[in-house]
């Protein structure tokens, strides 16, 4: 799809809000407004009712329940919510190590990181495969009674990586420790009807599915939402783990993008972007420049992610001389501005420099085949350019130590 005179390549970073969400969230910036926690009168029931029926259709999307919906601004207070909630209120306790997985989003990790700091939990990292798939067997190794909670994405932000939640969910709850799955990226790659079965605590992101940003949700396991601390105090909204008035028209948007992804002609849409992928990644192995793709290929992929490296080229160079033309990104744009190499493509195995060429493409179901052969001649002209200016590698160069 276009943006103006942008092929907009980089759907994992965010969605363009879709124009039947865009249509429920209308009346409730107008005559339907209402503070769904007002409980006495009918302006504030009306809000509320609109609340509950969102969380009815985020829990769909899931296999959950909607009292185990809770809102929040997005992944990220989710991600930290599952995390420091968890670790605070168990503080003490014989559970002291927490397990996260090598590729998880920055936030998980920092979260992770500072349950570590401040109460004592031993932060564990789990190793991936060359294709950033979960090592099972160092997992089931280190998953012991004093675990409190393994943290796995579903899909991969960087390389698109499809984790084997069933495998995971069998080694974790068979030792007692709890599973937070990531599952932000997720709802535009697969289908999630059972995850809630699988894992104990998911976050969710509205923006990344087709909904409005500023807007995300944490499933909380009924007979766990006494074991979380809230991040957020004061009046005790959503059962008094997320405190604050609830975006009435933010939800409504996220329950209408959940039942978006979650339809059948949302499925097919998948299979063409991953057909559409297939060709653009084609298209850049015919051009005289060599590319690896990295993550795995296959069903084990999102499909729309297309993340190379172009061996011997600085990936912020070629992102720079090909805008405003294509919109694509190094990595995950909550990460944009940090001058050090992707910890997602080191943990796969990549040197420094690797990791330094590497563009992450992320189609979407909008995008169409004349976008991406457009955006194919942008870059063999961005390469073929920056090779003339003496930019291109003159040889292989010796990698780097991974």
């Amino acid at each position: 799809m276009r943006f103006g005179n942008t092929i907009y390549l980089d759907h994992q970073a965010t969605t363009p809000i879709d124009s039947r969400v865009l249509e429920e969230m209308t009346p409730h910036f107008g005559g339907a407004f209402g503070n769904p926690h007002s409980a006495d009168h009918a302006v504030g029931w009306r809000a509320a009712k609109a609340v509950d029926e969102a969380a009815a259709r985020v829990a769909a999307l899931v296999g959950s329940d909607p009292d185990e919906i809770v809102f929040t601004s997005g992944a990220t207070e989710a991600n930290n919510l599952a995390i420091l909630g968890l670790g605070r209120f168990a503080a003490g306790g014989r559970r002291r190590r927490v397990l996260v997985s090598a590729v998880e989003h920055k936030c998980v990790l920092a979260a992770a990181r500072e349950l570590g700091g401040r109460c004592g939990y031993s932060v564990e990292t789990l190793p991936v495969d060359g294709e950033g798939f979960l090592d099972l067997t160092a997992l089931e190794e280190a998953v012991d009674d004093d675990v409190l909670v393994v943290s796995v994405m579903a899909v991969n932000n960087e390389i698109g990586t499809i984790q084997n939640m069933e495998a995971v969910s069998r080694i974790v709850s068979g030792r007692g420790a709890l599973l937070h799955c990531d599952a932000a990226q997720a709802p535009a790659a697969v289908g999630l009807d059972g995850l809630a079965g699988l894992a104990d605590l998911i976050s969710l992101s509205a923006h990344k599915m087709h909904g409005p940003q500023g807007v995300g949700g944490l499933c909380v396991r009924r007979d766990l939402r006494g074991r979380i601390e809230p991040l957020i105090h004061g009046g005790g909204q959503q059962s008094g783990l997320r405190s604050g008035t609830v975006p009435v028209a933010l939800c409504a948007g996220f329950g209408a993008a959940a039942d978006l992804v979650r339809s059948a002609e949302y499925g097919q849409r998948r299979e063409a972007m991953r057909r559409l992928r297939d060709h653009f990644v084609e298209r850049l192995g015919t051009l005289p420049w060599p590319t690896s793709l990295n993550g795995p290929t296959g069903d084990g992929r999102h499909p729309g992610n297309a993340n190379l490296i172009f061996h011997g080229f600085s990936a912020q160079d070629i992102l720079g001389r090909l805008q405003p033309g294509v919109a694509a990104s190094t990595g995950a744009a909550c990460a944009s501005g940090i001058p050090e190499p992707s910890h997602v493509l080191r943990a796969i195995g990549l040197s420094d420099r690797e990791a330094g060429s590497a563009i992450r493409f992320s189609l979407g179901p909008e995008t169409v085949k004349a976008n991406v052969d457009e955006a194919v001649e942008m870059i063999a002209d961005c390469l073929s350019g920056m090779a003339e200016a003496g930019l291109a590698p003159l040889g292989e160069t010796e990698a780097e130590p991974a």
